[in-house]
């Protein structure tokens, strides 16, 4: 694969001379050049690394070279318990990614386990982005009228994939946009948690865990993909384990069951409420 085509790819698309999917991150191109980033990543050399001064997990920075590609990475290795009860595991990074793929929703970054120092660890590809949701909110940056509808879809599309994997750890840092206005969705390891709570309800929606801290309204998710939702709903134990390997426990994996099926009820209630051309696209 050669780096310089992915790279171009991201630049023609900043200028509007590519198109997206109406979805988030990455373009068809890209997309097809995953499976080529994952064996990149799993048998390159690293040459370089350094702490990242961000985040709790302690990560790192890596710099890999195949040939004469070189890219770079986001590694982590933790794995511990939180007050809470979750967990933080390096290993949800990778089972994030694979069920991203699985349903098509192209927002997460190619990431492959990977031995750094003699630990085995999560290895996601470093994609630059000009803003965090956090720089938008702090700095004051206004969406372009022109993008301002995607962007809200793309943040629906972001809270049924919270209530997926049930991550209720998101932070405005952790969500990234391109030049172009298209979101990348990183840092999972504190997701996929199976307790009751998790099980019973979503993250975000009517009866969501999450609501907004000035009214205590819910967070809704008012729109989603027709074909996405449909592989949503499609999703059974067999093909979750077949996507994530050993990355997820058989508990973690009747979790996300378990969720599919709440998932179908909250769109299926917004249907109700709004009608299926408003919901469903």
């Amino acid at each position: 694969m050669n780096k310089r085509i992915f790279a171009v790819g991201l630049f023609l698309a900043g200028l509007g001379l590519l198109t997206t999917d109406g979805r988030g991150q990455f373009l068809p191109q890209e997309v097809s050049q995953r499976g080529q980033w994952e064996e990149f990543m799993r048998g390159a050399e690293i040459v370089a690394f350094e702490r990242i001064g961000t985040g709790v997990t302690k990560p790192w920075k890596l710099t890999l070279k195949m040939g004469d590609v070189e890219a770079t990475g986001a590694w982590k290795d933790v794995d511990k318990k939180l007050s809470d009860g979750g967990r933080d595991i390096w290993r949800y990074e990778v089972a994030a990614y694979r069920i991203d793929k699985l349903i098509g929703l192209n927002m997460v970054p190619p990431a492959v386990e990977k031995t750094f120092r003699n630990k085995a660890g999560s290895l996601s590809l470093w994609i630059d982005a000009k803003y965090s949701l956090l720089d938008i909110m702090d700095e004051g940056v206004r969406f372009p009228a022109s993008a301002s509808k995607h962007v809200e879809d793309m943040g629906y599309l972001y809270r049924i994939w919270c209530c997926l994997i049930a991550n209720d750890d998101p932070t405005q840092e952790n969500i990234r946009f391109t030049e172009d206005w298209r979101m990348i969705l990183i840092d999972h390891s504190r997701a996929f948690r199976s307790d009751k709570t998790y099980t019973t309800r979503l993250v975000f929606g009517v009866d969501g865990i999450k609501k907004y801290q000035s009214t205590g309204k819910p967070y809704l998710i008012l729109r989603v993909p027709r074909d996405l939702y449909g592989r949503i709903k499609a999703l059974d134990a067999a093909a979750i384990s077949q996507a994530v390997g050993p990355y997820l426990t058989q508990r973690e994996i009747q979790s996300i069951v378990a969720r599919t099926k709440l998932i179908e009820a909250e769109i299926d209630g917004m249907i109700k409420q709004y009608g299926e051309a408003s919901v469903l696209y």
